[in-house]
């Protein structure tokens, strides 16, 4: 293999370990599978991360913050927090076949046999949740929306995508990205005190 800098091998190998993770699933990916993708050894992966679950872990939070970075440009961009929270809503619901979402729900069923694949869920679980609350608390302050507990209702919120984001990957066919959409807007106009449709949500 080319000679690369430790800092692009070890990118490398997380590279290699998310084109496995998309054909095989995160926790069917093994350090050989990774090995044998980038036509190498196993004892080139174990010299860069101590343990198969931080290479999981790392290709998780690859993928993952770049879903949030995307989202927080998008809602930082908006003019003011609703238009904020319906960017919310476009950028976090998962597509029909979105791999992204997909690695999500590998991730937390892996959580809790993988402490660092746990721990890297949590973080970004609660950066999600802050981006939210932060976005609620200005709307607050704008008058534009009532929220008694802004962080509580950020958890509400997340958590309804979260679940019927899991539909859509899950069950494919149950209910689409769409509904997604419109039904998480339509909740969290409820939550803060939106006339219906200022979101996009609808009833449906």
């Amino acid at each position: 293999m080319a000679r690369l800098s430790p800092s692009d091998r070890r990118n490398a190998i997380v590279v290699a370990a998310l084109a496995v993770a998309r054909r095989k699933g995160l926790a069917a990916t093994t350090v050989r599978d990774v090995a044998a993708e980038m036509g190498t050894s196993s004892g080139l992966v174990h010299h860069y991360f101590e343990s198969m679950d931080d290479v999981l872990a790392a290709a998780f939070a690859q993928v993952a913050e770049a879903d949030l970075a995307r989202s927080a440009a998008e809602m930082a961009a908006a003019d003011g927090p609703v238009a904020a929270l319906a960017a919310f809503f476009r950028t976090y619901a998962p597509a029909d076949a979105d791999w992204a979402f997909q690695l999500w729900l590998d991730a937390w069923a892996e959580a809790a046999r993988r402490p660092a694949i746990q721990a890297t869920s949590r973080r970004l679980n609660l950066a999600w949740q802050g981006l939210l609350e932060k976005t609620i608390e200005d709307g607050v302050a704008a008058g534009r929306f009532a929220a008694a507990d802004p962080g509580a209702a950020a958890w509400r919120i997340l958590s309804l995508v979260d679940g019927l984001a899991l539909q859509v990957v899950a069950h494919g066919t149950t209910i689409g990205r769409d509904d997604v959409e419109r039904w998480a807007a339509s909740a969290a106009e409820l939550e803060l005190g939106l006339e219906p449709g200022a979101l996009g949500g609808r009833a449906g």
